[in-house]
């Protein structure tokens, strides 16, 4: 199969997902759906890091640093602070011996 080929394939299938989701901006939803496409991002970013968190050999630490990543995010909904304090965190457990 050639890659131009290939290309072509993957565009007929993702772009009229984006055509959609592009379309779904000038529609008005009700707010039940509001309120159901809000959470989306936080599902599949827990979908993405409970994984790998939770099913590694150092679980513990790994942990340690989500916790208090995830903390720092939360209070201060300041991104760079909650990955540095979370990286902090895990070489903290890790130098501990956790």
């Amino acid at each position: 199969m050639s890659g131009w080929l290939v290309i072509g394939l993957m565009w007929a299938v993702t772009y009229p997902a984006r055509l959609l989701g592009l379309s779904l901006g000038r529609l008005n939803l009700p707010p039940f759906w509001q309120a159901f496409l809000r959470f989306v991002p936080v599902s599949v970013f827990a979908a993405l890091v409970v994984p790998d968190v939770l099913g590694s050999p150092e679980w513990a630490r790994r942990l340690v640093g989500a916790a208090v990543g995830g903390a720092l995010l939360w209070r201060t909904r300041n991104l760079a602070l909650g990955i540095l304090g979370g990286f902090a965190a895990y070489w903290a457990a890790r130098l501990a011996g956790l």
